[in-house]
C-alpha cells in the first residue's frame, strides 16, 4: 500500500480508465490488515482482505488472531488472506508456517469468508493442508498461481478459483501459458499483485491495477477468445466469490 501513497488518486483514476471498477487490497499482518480496512473505508471501489502472510508466521501472536477475527467482520472485508506457505525466502520456519496456515484456514471457515492462498515453491504441502481442511463453503482463491494444469485441476476440485498474474505476459512463462489457455473461464480470476509482477509492456516498473488489462489481453490471446469474454467472466467470478458490487462497465475487470 505504501507503494501508492504518493499518487493513489492518479492510480485509481488510471484503473477506472482501464475498466477496473473494484480493487482488493490485502493485508499481510495485523498492522497492514488494519491499514487495508482503513483504505477500503476511504474509497468506495476498494475492498480489503486480512490475514497473516507466511513471511510473518513466526511473529504471529494470539492478539493478531483476535485482531483478524474482529477485522473480518467489517462490511468491506471480502477475503481472508493472503495466507499460505512460502518456501522460497524462508522468513519463517516451515513448521511454523504450516501451523499458522492451518489455524487461519480453520478461522476463515468459522468466519465463513473466502480464503486467499499464497503458495510459493510449496505446492505439495499447500495442497495437502488445503485438502486436509476441506471443504470451504465460502470458497477460495489460489493467488498468483504458479503451478501447472495438473495442480490447477486439483485446486479446482476444492472449489477454488485460479488467479492469473501478470507473469502470464512473460514470453518464457510456458506452464502458465498452458494454464491460461486451458483453464475454464468459470474458474479464473485475474490479479495485479501490485506493486509486483508487472505485466509486459510495463515489466520492471511498479505494477498498478490499471495494468491488469494487459494480463487480460494476453489470456484472451492464449485462449483464442475475445477480450470481452475474459473481462465478463472474471468480473462475474470476482463478484460471486467476494460478494461485492462493481460499476456497470462494458470492459470491467
Amino acid at each position: 500500500m505504501d507503494a501508492y501513497s504518493a499518487d493513489l488518486d492518479l492510480v485509481l483514476n488510471r484503473a477506472a480508465d482501464a475498466g477496473v471498477s473494484a480493487i482488493i487490497t490485502i493485508g499481510i499482518d495485523a498492522a497492514s490488515s488494519k491499514q487495508a480496512v482503513k483504505l477500503a473505508e476511504r474509497f468506495t471501489q476498494i475492498y480489503a482482505a486480512v490475514g497473516i502472510h507466511p513471511h510473518d508466521a513466526a511473529n504471529a501472536t494470539e492478539e493478531d488472531f483476535k485482531i483478524m477475527t474482529e477485522l473480518a467482520a467489517h462490511d468491506k472485508v471480502v477475503g481472508y488472506g493472503e495466507i499460505g506457505l512460502d518456501y522460497a525466502k524462508k522468513y519463517s520456519p516451515k513448521k511454523i508456517q504450516q501451523q499458522i496456515f492451518s489455524r487461519q484456514l480453520q478461522l476463515a471457515k468459522e468466519l465463513n469468508i473466502p480464503v486467499i492462498i499464497h503458495d510459493r515453491e510449496a505446492h505439495e504441502d499447500t495442497l495437502c493442508l488445503l485438502q486436509e481442511h476441506a471443504p470451504y463453503p465460502a470458497g477460495g482463491i489460489m493467488h498468483c498461481f504458479s503451478g501447472d494444469m495438473t495442480l490447477a485441476e486439483k485446486i479446482m476440485d476444492l472449489g477454488f478459483l485460479i488467479s492469473i498474474p501478470g507473469i502470464v505476459t512473460f514470453k518464457n512463462a510456458y506452464s502458465l501459458h498452458e494454464v491460461a489457455a486451458t483453464l475454464p473461464l468459470g474458474s479464473m480470476l485475474i490479479e495485479t499483485d501490485g506493486p509486483f509482477l508487472t505485466p509486459v509492456p510495463y515489466r520492471g516498473k511498479r505494477n498498478e491495477p490499471g495494468y491488469i488489462i494487459h494480463t487480460a489481453q494476453k489470456i484472451a490471446e492464449l485462449a483464442g477468445i475475445p477480450l470481452r469474454h475474459v473481462a465478463a467472466a472474471t468480473t462475474a467470478n470476482a463478484q460471486s466469490i467476494f460478494k461485492f458490487q462493481v460499476m456497470k462497465q462494458s470492459n470491467a475487470l
